[in-house]
């Protein structure tokens, strides 16, 4: 399974860099009124649609602390960032935003993050959410030289998760 990672994270990178939209719309099921984003995406079309109001939201209030900028500073160019959500999950929204306000002050660039949606069976498109046995978004995974060396699921064990990424940089 690790070595399956590798394969698709190595995929995942020169693939991220062509820029193209490689996502499917849909409306979520239990709520036909919010749109559920499956594929990879990236946070300018989260950020600049209407109908994701919440990103600008939770990230407006959130300012990482000195330590947090940097871990993310210190490692810039030396990890990558896997991330799954789901438009339509609260924990997404909530933290997602947050995450990538850390990235941007941080200067990490974008094409270090492949951010990947998710419908609300945590599946998306081409079974890469499977792949790197997503079970609860968001996820976020930290992978170095093509292998991860950590992830925080939803809120992470402490509630900290930001706290958590600081500590997977670290090591």
């Amino acid at each position: 399974m690790k070595f399956l990672a590798t394969l698709l994270f190595s995929s995942l990178l020169a693939f991220n860099g062509y820029g193209q939209a490689q996502y499917e719309i849909s409306q979520d099921e239990k709520h036909p009124e919010v749109k559920v984003l499956r594929g990879i995406v990236n946070k300018y079309l989260v950020q600049n649609d209407t109908a994701f109001r919440w990103y600008t939201q939770s990230q407006g209030y959130y300012n990482p602390d000195t330590a947090t900028l940097n871990a993310f500073e210190r490692t810039k160019g030396k990890v990558q960032y896997v991330v799954f959500g789901g438009t339509w999950c609260e924990d997404t929204q909530f933290i997602i935003p947050k995450f990538f306000k850390i990235q941007e002050k941080s200067g990490v660039p974008d094409d270090a993050v492949t951010f990947f949606g998710v419908n609300r069976a945590k599946r998306s498109l081409g079974s890469i959410s499977s792949a790197f046995n997503v079970t609860l978004v968001p996820t976020i995974i930290v992978m170095k030289d093509g292998k991860e060396i950590g992830r925080v699921v939803e809120y992470g064990k402490t509630g900290k998760w930001d706290k958590e990424l600081v500590d997977i940089l670290n090591q």
